[in-house]
Order: structure tokens, then C-alpha cells, then sequence
């Protein structure tokens, strides 16, 4: 538990330099949603770039199931169905805010964008409003 700190402190170190970077290298923030949309949209001239972004992400997870499985062995807090609902609304909201917590949260505050600033409040408070009304009326 003493750890816990230093383990969010590097992860937070190696988020920023690595959207740092993506902005300094490639002039692209790192908005998770638009590089998913974007490997979706076959009219983009930018693509081998997003899918290699992509099968990272992918690979990522492969790798962490493969040498620290024992992050992956606690059951879901709720049910699938529950789950697929939540992933679905986070979907809409994307589409909604134009844009995800990654790219709003991480790499607009970070610019300083007013609407990202706006758009990364109005996340967290349907966040906090989500689950305090979901576990109100026993889904959560």
C-alpha cells in the first residue's frame, strides 16, 4: 500500500510524456476516441499511424494478461449487462462531448482549452451523479 503513491506518481509521469510527445512529434493530441474514430473513418490520409496506435493499446493489455495476470483475477463488481450499458453511455458521451476523458482530462487541460476545462468538470460530475443514483436503486 506504501507504494501505491510512487506507482501513480510514475504512471502519471509516463501519461504526460507520452502525450507530451504525441503533440510535439505528431501535432495530434492523444484524445483516445478520435484516434479510435479516426481508424473507423476510411477517408483519413493518417491512418497506419492510428492503427498502429490501436494495436498498442491491444498489445498492451496482452502483454499485462500475460506476465502480471494476477491484475486481471478479481470478478466485476456487477453484472456484464451492467457493464455493457455503462460502456455504451460512455460511447454516447463521447460522441456528445466531443471528445473522451483522455483527450478532454489529460491533453486539453493541459493546454489550457477552456472547453476542455468545462468538459472535463461536466465528466466527473455525471460521474459522481451516475454512480451516487445507481447505487441508489441497487444496480451498483
Amino acid at each position: 500500500m506504501q507504494q501505491d503513491w510512487i506507482n501513480a506518481l510514475v504512471g502519471g509521469l509516463v501519461i504526460g510524456l507520452a502525450v507530451s510527445l504525441m503533440l510535439y512529434l505528431n501535432g495530434r493530441v492523444t484524445g483516445i476516441s478520435g484516434i479510435i474514430y479516426g481508424t473507423l473513418n476510411p477517408h483519413k490520409n493518417d491512418m497506419q499511424w492510428r492503427y498502429f496506435f490501436a494495436a498498442g493499446l491491444f498489445l498492451g493489455g496482452v502483454f499485462l494478461k500475460i506476465f502480471k495476470s494476477d491484475l486481471f483475477s478479481g470478478a466485476l463488481p456487477t453484472d456484464v449487462s451492467t457493464v455493457v450499458v455503462a460502456g455504451l453511455l460512455v460511447g454516447f458521451g463521447t460522441i456528445l462531448g466531443s471528445g473522451c476523458t483522455s483527450g478532454h482530462g489529460v491533453c486539453g487541460i493541459s493546454r489550457l482549452s477552456p472547453r476542455s476545462l468545462v468538459a472535463t468538470i461536466v465528466f466527473i460530475f455525471a460521474g459522481v451523479l451516475s454512480v451516487f443514483v445507481f447505487k441508489k436503486i441497487g444496480v451498483l
